[in-house]
Order: structure tokens, then C-alpha cells, then sequence
């Protein structure tokens, strides 16, 4: 079998005129000029940064404390080679592969509603990607206490293996918006499947996507 040669990294300009032709120049404009924060880099918050960053989104707030292990690899956007790793460190990784350009910053912390303020402080649009209800239910109070000026992406209800209609974003309140089923948990039955997790993570990019557009869900 013939292995993968290496490539030259294309240029800034050949990346974004290849974007532009892909999204339209004035929407590619404000898609670079985006802020966004992915809180959680599991399963939702990996593939939400990697859609993201492939669309072009100009900078990128990563947030996690936790290290990567071999239970993450059904659903997580790492490889076996990032193992034992902290999360942000390999995502980065990641995403230098497949958006050399994009600002990445990273914070290795766990979020919590005394850091929270200052944690958040500089993104536009801000998803919550969490696997606990009770992270989930304290990054949505500090959000919407700190900064009803931003945008929260959040999710709720994305276990098992149910239809995938029924995984939908729905506006929660002008500036806060909830993709999932609102009601599978991950404790109960079959808990957290790659399919699934993809869905309701693509919702969220998605969401934050149309944001920056100018849409907003009714």
C-alpha cells in the first residue's frame, strides 16, 4: 500500500480564497472575525471545535482539564497516539492538521462559577459542551448572570441510539439556544454512541454557524 506523501501546508490566502469560493467572501468575512469558547472537549465539544474550525472561525477558546483516555475513542475526536494527553493539547494538535490558520487558545482548567467570568470574557459565542447536568446547569446560570450580551449554544439529551429527528435546536430565549432531545441520559441504557453524539454536536456548530450569519432559530 502506498503511504500518504506529506504536503505543503497551503498559504493563509490560498485557505481563505478556497473558504470564500465555499461560503460566500462577505459571510467568510465574518466567520474569520468570529470568537467562539467550546467548554467540554468531549464528545460533543471535539467535533463542535472541528467543525468550526474547518468553516473557517477565526478564533477558538478551548476549555478542559481532563486528559484523554482509551474510553474517549468511541465518540471523541482523538486517536490512540494522543492518549494520556490533555485534551487541549491534542485537539490543538488536531486542529493545526486541518486549519493551520486558526487562532487557538487553550485553557486546561476546570470551569467553575468563580472562574467563569473571567474565563469567558473575550468570545462573542460561547457552547456549552459538558457531560454532567450539574457543569451543564452552571455554565448556563453564569453565562446568562455575567454576559446576556453573548450568545450560549447549550445541549441536553443526545444518549443511546434514537432517531436522529429527534436531536433539534430550539431557542430557549433570545440569546440561548439548546440542541438534543431534551430527554435521553447518558447514566441510563446504552449511554453515549459516536452516530448520535455527532448529530446533536453538529447542531450546535451549526447553531453557532448561523449566528454569525445573522440567523437566529423562531
Amino acid at each position: 500500500m502506498v503511504g500518504l506523501q506529506a504536503h505543503p501546508v497551503p498559504s493563509r490566502e490560498v485557505m481563505r480564497e478556497a473558504l470564500n469560493i465555499r461560503h460566500g467572501e462577505d459571510l467568510q468575512n465574518k466567520i474569520s472575525a468570529a470568537r467562539v469558547a467550546v467548554c467540554g472537549l468531549g464528545g460533543l465539544g471535539s467535533n463542535i471545535a472541528i467543525a468550526l474550525a474547518r468553516a473557517g472561525v477565526g478564533h477558538l477558546h478551548l476549555i478542559d482539564f481532563d486528559r484523554v483516555d482509551l474510553t474517549n475513542l468511541n465518540r471523541q475526536q482523538y486517536a490512540v497516539g494522543q492518549l494520556g494527553q490533555y485534551k487541549t493539547d491534542a485537539l490543538r494538535e488536531t486542529l493545526s492538521l486541518v486549519s493551520p490558520y486558526c487562532d487557538v487558545t487553550c485553557d486546561t482548567i476546570q470551569v467553575t462559577k468563580e472562574n467563569l467570568p473571567d474565563l469567558l470574557k473575550t468570545e462573542d459565542y460561547i457552547c456549552e459542551a459538558f457531560d454532567r447536568a450539574e457543569a451543564k446547569a452552571m455554565l448556563v446560570s453564569g453565562v446568562l448572570e455575567h454576559f446576556p450580551e453573548k450568545y450560549l449554544v447549550a445541549a441536553s439529551g443526545l444518549a443511546g441510539l434514537g432517531s436522529a429527528n429527534t436531536i433539534q435546536t430550539r431557542r430557549v430565549s433570545k440569546r440561548f439556544y439548546l440542541c438534543g432531545d431534551g430527554t435521553s441520559d447518558s447514566s441510563v441504557g446504552l449511554g453515549l454512541v459516536a452516530s448520535r453524539v455527532l448529530v446533536c454536536a453538529a447542531h450546535e456548530a451549526n447553531m453557532i454557524l448561523r449566528l454569525i450569519a445573522g440567523e437566529t432559530e423562531p
